[in-house]
């Protein structure tokens, strides 16, 4: 004999409710703790990183060469007559023209330079093609003050010496081994059946390159025009060296004229540093949305 059991209306309204599920947590996911701390972190980093800029901005508003001394007697004297004497009373546009026409050379040439290099040892397989990258490599190890006086003499004899395609070549000699570097990993990182398309639409190998990889490039592109730009902008012993009108002096160069054996205005310094940080600071706003992807495209090849 078999008993049925019946559950009545009742007896299910006094069923206990099953527990909700406790949402789970996605592998790498931090929780409120670890979320906290990691955007303390980088707050932290990011004040750090932020202070010099706005201790010299603070600096550049004092009026007296020697505020730096005293920086807190600044913040009730502040004055931008230190912005107005470096753009009227000195040759700071002659400075800007020497410094933009300088850096965007180096970045043209240096930038045309590595690409095909980099594109050259990415596809092409020629004798010593391994040897010659690492020619590159070890020309980055020379200190300046041992390239300096072979590259004077070098200048010299080309009859380059203060001149803006001097220091330029000078500067593409550090500026196009490490972009070569970087684009070739860039370039390894395009399928090789881009180019095969390229040769059987009937283009050349320059024109594969230049109407098919280039526009894939772009991010590595951009992340070596900016290292060269910067390194042109901010180089200050070559530039010493190489340039001798003070008409065309670059930024680096000119900054060393607020500072003499006796005397150092460093308030003018200040401010004219301030100056020079809006071109590098646009430059960097036209380029930094390829510089991430490039940089990380970059280096997951060798």
């Amino acid at each position: 004999m078999s008993t049925t059991t019946v559950h009545t209306s009742a007896d299910a309204d006094q069923a206990p409710a099953p527990a909700p599920a406790r949402p789970t947590r996605r592998r790498g996911e931090l929780g409120l703790l670890g979320t906290l701390a990691s955007h303390g972190i980088l707050t932290l980093a990011s004040l750090i990183a932020l202070f010099p800029i706005a201790w010299l901005v603070y600096l550049s508003l004092g009026p007296d060469k020697d505020d730096y001394l005293h920086p807190g007697r600044i913040w009730g004297k502040m004055t931008f007559d230190n912005y107005s004497f470096v753009l009227t009373e000195t040759n700071f546009f002659d400075w800007l023209k020497s410094s933009l026409v300088v850096s965007l050379g180096t970045t043209c040439i240096g930038v045309i330079i590595a690409a095909t290099t980099g594109y050259a040892v990415s596809r092409m397989r020629f004798p010593g093609y391994r040897k010659f990258m690492w020619v590159l490599l070890v020309t980055q190890m020379f200190p300046i003050a041992v390239l300096i006086v072979p590259m004077y003499q070098i200048l010299s004899e080309l009859q380059l010496i203060d001149t803006y395609l001097g220091l330029i070549l000078v500067y593409c000699s550090t500026a196009v081994p490490y972009c070569a570097w970087l684009l070739k990993g860039y370039f390894d990182t395009i399928p090789f059946e881009i180019d095969e398309a390229g040769r059987v639409d009937g283009l050349s190998p320059f024109g594969t390159f230049l109407r098919l990889i280039l526009p894939l490039a772009r991010p590595g592109l951009a992340v070596a025009a900016f290292y060269s730009f910067i390194t042109a902008f901010g180089e200050v012993a070559f530039a010493t060296t190489f340039l001798l009108d003070d008409e065309k002096y670059t930024f680096a160069v000119g900054l060393q004229s607020f500072v003499s054996e006796h005397d150092a205005q460093r308030n003018l310094m200040a401010a004219t540093a301030v100056l020079v940080a809006i071109p590098v600071s646009a430059f960097f706003y036209l380029v930094q949305k390829n510089l991430v992807t490039g940089l990380t495209a970059g280096g997951t090849k060798g």
